[in-house]
C-alpha cells in the first residue's frame, strides 16, 4: 500500500487478515490530508434517505460526467462500509442515541455524518493507525515511491522506494501494489492541503497566515457568503445561494473578487450564533488563533485548490491497466465525482473503493505466483546526485505553484495553461538527470503538473470545476471520460457509463 491516508488505511486493514501487508508512506503515518477532512462522510442511513437520491445527488454535481455505475457502488456499498467504520472502532456524533447526521451544499437530504464536530477524518484516521499498529502490518514511515517495478509484459511486480533519512533505494517485490497517496494540491500555490499532497502517485502511474479549509458544513449549518458591503452576491449566481455546489460558489466568489478587486469576500457565521464554537471547535479554535471570532466576526474566504477529482483511471475493481497495480481514493479517478465532487462524497469513496481495490489484489495474489527478483526488468539508474541545494529546490517548488495557480487555477485558457505547462517542462527537464531523492520528489510534481495541463488543454469547454475563459460553454460532445496515457497520449474512454442529460 503506497499511502497512509483513510484510503491506504482501509486497504491494509482490508487485506491485513489474509496477506503480509506493507504500508509505505513519504512522511509519518498520520501526515496526509485524511486528517483535516472536516465535513464528515456522506452515507444514506437515515430513515428518510436512500441510496437513489444519494445517487441523484451525486449525478447532478457531476454535471454529466460521473460513471453511473460507480455511483452506483458508492451510494449502495456506502453504508455497510460506514458499519465497518463503525465496528473497527469510530465513534460518530450521536444525538440521544441516534446518528447525528448533517446536510451540505447539492445534498437534498441529511446525510452527513461526523465525529468530533469538524474533525471527522482525524477521528477516522487515528482509529485506523491504531487498529493497523496491532495487525502486524509493516509500516514504512519517511519512504518516498520512486518507480514501480515492472516485468517484460509490462505487469506490475512491486515498487522502489528511498529511505528518507539515509538515501538508501530498496525494493520490494509484491504480488499487488495498491495505490492510495492522495491528492495534488500543494501543485498551486493556494490550496488547504498539507504538503504532502503532491500528486506523486500521479506520476508513480504515469510512466506537485497559512490556508487552511472552512467546511462547506458551515454553510449547510447556516453561514452566510457576503462581499466586502454585506451583499449575499452568491443569489445572483444561484438560487440556492450558499447550498448551490462548490464549482457555482468558487466562480461566483472569483468573479466577485475580479469585479471589486477586493482580495477576499467573508463568511457570516453569525446566524450559528454560540453554536458555531460548539459544531466546529477546530474552525473555531484556528481562527481564533488568528483573533476572529467566528460566532461574531466575519471570516476572510478565498478559493484555494482543495480536491483532485480525476487521477489514475481504475475500474470498478480499483484496478489500472497495469496488471498488479490498484488506486483508491483521492490519487484515483474511480469515476464517482464527474466534473464536480458533491460534499462530504470523499471520505466514502475511499473507504468503498480502497476495500474494492484490497479485495481485488487479495484475488489476483491467491492467483498469481510471488514475483521473483529477476523477473524485474532494469531501468537505467539515473546519474549520480548532484549535491542538494534546498534554497534552489524551494525556488523551483514556488516557481511551479506560482504557475500552476496563475495558468491552471480556478479560471482558465489555452494561453495560461501553455505558459503554466512550459514551466513544469523547464523544471522537469532539469531534474531528468539528477537521481537525487530531492530531485524524484519535485520531478514528480513537475511531471503531474504537465498532465493536469494537457488534460485542461484538451478539454476545450467549460464543465463544473474546469473554467475556461476562451470556451465558456459546455457541449455533448466533451460527455464522457478521456485519458492520458504514456505513449499514446489523450483518448476517449469509451468503456466508461457517463450521465447525459
Amino acid at each position: 500500500m503506497i499511502g497512509s491516508g483513510i484510503a491506504g488505511l482501509v486497504a491494509a486493514l482490508a487485506a491485513a487478515p489474509r496477506a503480509r501487508v506493507t504500508v509505505v508512506t513519504k512522511g509519518a503515518l498520520d501526515d496526509g490530508c485524511s486528517r483535516w477532512a472536516q465535513g464528515g462522510i456522506a452515507a444514506a442511513v437515515a430513515s428518510d434517505d436512500a441510496p437513489e437520491l444519494h445517487y441523484a445527488d451525486t449525478i447532478a454535481a457531476g454535471r454529466g460526467l460521473c460513471d453511473e455505475a460507480a455511483v452506483r457502488v458508492l451510494v449502495e456499498e456506502g453504508p455497510r462500509r460506514v458499519r465497518d467504520l463503525v465496528d473497527w472502532g469510530v465513534s460518530f456524533d450521536t444525538q440521544d442515541g441516534d446518528l447525528l447526521l448533517g446536510r451540505e451544499a447539492a445534498h437534498t437530504r441529511s446525510r452527513i455524518l461526523h465525529a468530533r464536530g469538524d474533525a471527522t477524518g482525524l477521528e477516522i484516521e487515528s482509529t485506523l493507525i491504531a487498529r493497523l499498529r496491532s495487525t502486524g502490518a509493516r509500516l514504512l514511515e519517511r519512504h518516498l515511491a520512486t518507480r514501480l517495478l515492472t516485468d517484460g509484459a509490462g505487469r506490475c511486480l512491486g515498487v522502489e522506494v528511498c529511505d528518507g533519512d539515509t538515501g538508501a533505494v530498496r525494493r520490494l517485490l509484491a504480488g499487488a501494489v495498491v495505490l492510495a497517496s492522495g491528492g495534488a494540491g500543494r501543485l498551486w500555490r493556494h490550496t488547504t492541503n498539507p504538503p504532502p499532497a503532491t500528486g506523486d502517485g500521479v506520476a508513480l502511474a504515469f510512466e506537485g497566515a497559512p490556508r487552511f479549509l472552512i467546511s462547506e458544513a458551515v454553510r449547510g449549518e447556516g453561514a452566510r457568503v457576503v462581499n466586502a458591503r454585506g451583499e449575499r452576491f452568491l443569489l445572483d449566481a444561484d438560487p440556492r445561494g450558499e447550498l448551490a455546489p462548490r464549482d457555482t460558489v468558487s466562480q461566483a466568489i472569483w468573479h466577485e473578487l475580479q469585479r471589486s478587486a477586493e482580495s477576499c469576500v467573508y463568511l457570516d457565521c453569525s446566524p450559528l450564533a454560540d453554536r458555531a464554537a460548539v459544531r466546529f471547535p477546530t474552525i473555531h479554535r484556528t481562527c481564533m488563533g488568528f483573533g476572529i471570532d467566528m460566532s461574531r466576526d466575519l471570516v476572510p474566504i478565498a478559493p484555494a485548490a482543495h480536491y483532485l477529482i480525476g487521477g489514475v483511471r481504475t475500474d470498478l475493481a480499483g484496478a489500472t491497466s497495469i496488471e498488479g497495480l490498484y488506486a483508491c481514493g483521492e490519487v484515483a479517478s474511480s469515476g464517482v465525482h464527474g466534473a464536480n465532487r458533491l460534499a462530504s462524497n470523499s471520505l466514502l469513496e475511499s473507504v468503498v473503493f480502497a476495500r474494492r481495490a484490497a479485495e481485488a489484489a487479495l484475488r489476483l495474489r491467491a492467483e498469481a505466483p510471488p514475483p521473483l527478483a529477476s523477473a524485474v526488468v532494469e531501468a537505467p539508474l539515473p546519474a549520480a546526485a548532484r549535491p542538494d541545494d534546498p534554497r534552489e529546490r524551494a525556488r523551483l517548488d514556488e516557481r511551479l505553484r506560482e504557475a500552476m495557480w496563475e495558468g491552471a487555477g480556478l479560471v482558465r485558457d489555452a494561453a495560461s495553461l501553455a505558459a503554466a505547462r512550459s514551466v513544469a517542462d523547464g523544471i522537469l527537464a532539469g531534474c531528468e538527470a539528477d537521481g537525487s531523492v530531492a530531485a524524484a520528489g519535485l520531478r514528480a510534481r513537475a511531471l503531474t503538473a504537465t498532465l493536469i495541463c494537457d488534460s485542461a488543454l484538451a478539454r476545450e469547454e467549460s464543465r463544473g470545476c474546469h473554467l475556461r475563459d476562451d470556451f465558456p460553454d459546455s457541449g455533448d460532445e466533451w460527455l464522457g471520460i478521456w485519458v492520458t496515457e504514456r505513449n499514446r497520449g489523450l483518448r476517449f474512454d469509451s468503456n466508461a457509463r457517463t450521465h447525459h442529460h
